[in-house]
């Protein structure tokens, strides 16, 4: 019946704000799932770092290796946040868009007409971007053009590198600084830690190094996971 009614009549504006929310509910879900595993990964690494420090205190032969395993993973840790605090900034920028679409329905409801909008347009066109949201924001935002709400809409996605500023090149300030807060120890600034393997026991070094390589291929894969 709705089908017959589209085609000779315009959209039902109730049955748009349904899809729109509805959109909007699924992409808010989606931030949440990623939220909740970015903080669970979050966990996983703090863990790590506290693990190769007592492990350089046990066997102080391997201090030099454990405390560079600690500057390694205390640099995942804050792309880890960079990304967790971009995702909460999407989703506020989500229940915004919701309140302003809301909105200019029940607008239309009293004037009989609707006006586009520049600001929810604005941080439509933000979220579109991200490569979570593409598909299902796309999707949204073609309902709001329907519904005369926002005008076309354009722009790609952002490249990676512009999502998470600088991360390969992490200010080693940054890195002492999560380092003090984890293990409770006072920043020391310029303390930069010489990664070289120690002299001693070059076969459980070895093993140690593979050990956080592989970890830390986990760890990435699954923050590239998340951007897909």
């Amino acid at each position: 019946m709705e089908t017959i009614k589209a085609v000779f009549w315009r959209p039902d504006p109730q049955a748009q704000m349904r899809k729109c929310n509805r959109l909007i509910r699924e992409n808010t879900r989606k931030l949440e799932r990623d939220m909740f595993q970015l903080k669970n990964l979050e966990s996983k690494t703090r863990q790590y770092i506290i693990q190769a420090s007592k492990r350089a205190q046990r066997n102080p032969s391997q201090a030099k290796q454990a405390a560079a395993e600690t500057r390694t993973f205390a640099r995942e840790m804050l792309r880890i946040r960079k990304q967790s605090s971009r995702l909460a900034t999407s989703k506020a920028q989500l229940q915004s868009v919701q309140m302003q679409v809301n909105e200019a329905f029940s607008a239309r409801k009293i004037e009989g007409s609707i006006r586009a909008s520049t600001g929810i347009m604005k941080d439509v066109n933000n979220l579109i971007r991200l490569p979570e949201l593409t598909g299902t924001m796309r999707e949204l935002s073609q309902e709001l053009m329907k519904a005369g709400i926002i005008e076309e809409m354009v722009g790609d996605s952002l490249p990676d590198d512009a999502l998470v500023d600088g991360e390969d090149e992490e200010a080693e300030a940054e890195v002492d600084k999560v380092l003090g807060e984890i293990l409770k120890t006072p920043e020391i600034p310029g303390t930069k830690i010489d990664a070289e393997p120690a002299a001693q026991e070059p076969t459980e070094s070895e093993a140690a190094l593979e050990d956080q390589e592989a970890t830390l291929a986990q760890m990435r894969g699954r923050l590239e996971a998340l951007k897909s």
